[in-house]
């Protein structure tokens, strides 16, 4: 029997975040297992949590969809971290904690505590791509509606690569019915984990929409992504759309699928970006794995 926890991700209320399913003492448990039980849940990602192999680190951290294990995700670092403070599994030094992944030490901030606590990493270094007019063409196509080309959509990648591009509405992002089968097939083709949308929201409230869909690892539309959401803000500094000395905003994602979460970004003069957000407890239970 293992512990483990399921945490709501970017939100203070349970059901209306990101879920992850944080397997908590993972030890034995081998890549095929591993797989086998993140296809079980179906959430977007399950979490195993292991000893380090570093002192830098707190804990590692592998990170599955129901296909496929990634080297880092946002939401999942978020909410491990929420499960392995609460379980006493690990405590913040100078205010954080250390993750290792697969794409190496994530430091997570800790503000707070209890229902009060805010946690917040530091994205991993990004690289953007920027997609040719026929690939451009194609999201187009999966989507049904145009993208704003003068900023050019791009290949974000974080660690998940994500295709990143700005349409000119909100009411234009949430009408969006994606052709999936075509989307997994061009984000297999060009090494995508999926496309993250965004659009300008009307004065008041956070600033951006968000929607993410990665039907080539087994999610259709992920209700709440933090490295969807880095994503954007990375692509938002590369192509101008933030204030050269730095920004601060708040991004709104899981509408369509009945969820309401908040995540805070900043993003620095140089381009580095944190995301941030609030996490709560929805299940504690045992595994039998």
């Amino acid at each position: 029997m293992r512990n483990y926890k399921v945490v709501d991700a970017f939100t203070t209320r349970p059901l209306l975040g990101n879920p992850v399913a944080v397997i908590l003492d993972s030890d034995g448990l081998d890549t095929e297992a591993m797989q086998a039980i993140a296809r079980w849940t179906n959430l977007s990602e399950t979490t195993f949590v292991l000893p380090p192999t570093t002192p830098d680190a707190d804990y590692r951290l592998r990170i599955f969809t129901p296909g496929s294990e990634l080297p880092f995700a946002g939401h999942p670092t978020l909410g491990s971290a929420h499960a392995i403070l609460e379980a006493g599994m690990a405590s913040p030094r100078n205010g954080k904690l250390v993750q290792e992944c697969g794409v190496g030490l994530v430091e997570i901030a800790v503000v707070g505590r209890g229902a009060d606590q805010v946690l917040t990493l530091s994205l991993p270094a990004a690289t953007v791509t920027t997609l040719s007019r026929e690939d451009v063409d194609e999201i187009e196509a999966i989507i049904g509606a145009a993208v704003k080309r003068e900023a050019p959509p791009a290949l974000v990648n974080v660690g998940p690569l994500w295709v990143i591009a700005e349409l000119s509405s909100v009411e234009a992002l949430l009408a969006l019915k994606p052709d999936f089968a075509r989307s997994a097939a061009f984000e297999r083709r060009i090494g995508a984990t999926g496309i993250t949308l965004f659009a300008q929201r009307d004065a008041g409230g956070p600033e951006i929409e968000v929607r993410t869909f990665a039907p080539s690892c087994g999610v259709y539309e992920d209700p709440v992504c933090g490295s969807g959401n880095g994503s954007i803000a990375v692509f938002r500094h590369a192509r101008g759309l933030l204030p050269a000395a730095g920004a601060r905003y708040e991004a709104a994602q899981g509408r369509c699928v009945g969820r309401d979460g908040k995540i805070s970004l900043s993003v620095d003069a140089d381009g580095k970006v944190q995301v941030g957000g609030s996490c709560i407890t929805t299940v504690n239970g045992t595994l039998a794995a």
